[in-house]
């Protein structure tokens, strides 16, 4: 029953924002009045055919991908066609304030068909979204490299240089081809790191959509290892599970994969001390703990902090929104911290130096890049992969390359490779 009233209601939009259109062809040729009406209408045929798509069941790749990228252009079109109904309906209340005016005797006979102008602005106005959010889903895997030197006080000169590559909110379960990851995995092991960070969404909702990527990111490599954490997606909690037990198992499939498939060593509110160059630095990870209510506070900072010697201190959370939350008024010595999941959206205009917009500031104060208070940092990875909208427009995703220097004349930079 809930699937005839969605697709009645989206029949009437379909054909309420057809009339913009339509308007729009009234002196076109045949030959382009039919084609235009043709392309209009593949959509919502498209969206019926993937609907009875799905009830076969799960999909292998190629399949998978071409279902995923096929209904997002579905959910664009759709997205765009309710901007056009806004236009018709401004235009529809325009010409019932004129009838009505008529009636009252306040205007003679006019008959008001629809505005040229408002049916050309809808179109307009829908197609924005459309070409713009169509073409973001080729950027899905461009890859971007950014450079980021970060100055820190007094560092010991064992660790002067060092390069640590962060990655972060992977969501494995949006992939559908192992070649566009095996790009990211050979783009990360360039750069000849000495440690990689994941900081946390390995999965969307459950562990076995890592199982298919396995063999590309153990591949991964660094001169002193690679260390992970969980973010907010990798705990089930998004998923029914018919039991607790189920939920259980779940975790710890996850934890497998992270720790002796992939060989990651995977920190759950506990730390590493390194000896690096005869300096020791202290790696702490903690479990989900976010600011905001709708997210999780699994992390426990005191726990994992219990016991740090290093010459050096940072941390691995995921939700940036715990920097300044428990980080910085509690943990000072903690003197960088790298978090991922906000994605930056996956939409905006990243521009360093320049301009650095998108919806993403408006939910978190650090969404995107570096960040600094007093002699601590915190660094927000803009995600190795997506979420939802399987594609990224001007925010696109993310392998950073993190160099420590213990230069007092340096000063933080971030550049784009």
């Amino acid at each position: 029953m809930r699937f005839v009233f969605l697709l009645a209601f989206m029949a009437f939009i379909e054909l309420y924002a057809f009339q913009a259109l339509r308007t729009l062809m009234a002196d076109w040729s045949q030959w382009a009045r039919t084609l235009a009406t043709a392309i209009y209408w593949s959509f919502p045929a498209l969206a019926v055919g993937l609907y009875f798509w799905a009830q076969v069941g799960p999909m292998q790749q190629p399949w998978k991908g071409m279902f995923t990228v096929l209904r997002a252009l579905v959910v664009i079109a759709c997205l765009s066609k309710f901007l056009v109904v806004l236009f018709v309906l401004i235009d529809d209340i325009r010409r019932l304030l004129w009838k009505g005016a008529h009636w009252a005797g306040l205007v003679p006979e006019f008959d008001p068909g629809r505005s040229r102008f408002l049916s050309q602005m809808a179109v307009l106005v829908g197609m924005a979204p459309l070409a713009t959010l169509t073409y973001g889903i080729s950027r899905r895997h461009a890859y971007q490299l950014r450079r980021v030197r970060i100055p820190i006080n007094n560092l010991p000169a064992g660790l002067e240089g060092l390069r640590i590559v962060h990655i972060s909110d992977i969501h494995s379960g949006s992939f559908t081809d192992n070649h566009s990851v095996a790009e990211a995995v050979r783009l990360i092991n360039e750069q000849e790191p000495d440690l990689v960070f994941f900081t946390g969404d390995l999965v969307n909702a459950v562990a076995d959509e890592a199982l298919p990527f396995v063999p590309v990111f153990q591949k991964i490599c660094a001169r002193y290892g690679v260390y992970s954490i969980f973010g907010n997606h990798d705990y089930g909690d998004y998923h029914h599970w018919p039991s607790a037990e189920a939920k259980a198992a779940n975790l710890r499939l996850l934890e497998d994969i992270h720790r002796n498939r992939l060989g990651w060593d995977l920190l759950r509110n506990e730390h590493r001390t390194l000896d690096i160059n005869g300096t020791t630095l202290d790696i702490i990870g903690v479990d989900n703990y976010s600011a905001l209510k709708r997210f999780q506070k699994y992390g426990d900072l005191a726990r994992a902090w219990q016991g740090t010697r290093g010459d050096l201190k940072v941390l691995l959370s995921h939700d940036p929104t715990h920097w300044e939350l428990q980080v910085v008024p509690d943990f000072p010595d903690i003197a960088i911290t790298f978090s991922g999941h906000t994605h930056g959206m996956q939409f905006g205009i990243d521009i360093p130096g320049w301009i650095k917009w998108s919806p993403a500031q408006y939910v978190y104060k650090q969404w995107a890049g570096l960040y600094r208070k007093g002699e601590q940092y915190l660094y927000v990875n803009r995600g190795l992969g997506y979420l939802a909208y399987p594609g990224r427009v001007g925010i696109l995703p993310e392998i950073t390359v993190v160099e420590l220097t213990g230069d007092p004349d340096a000063l933080p930079t971030e550049e784009i490779v």
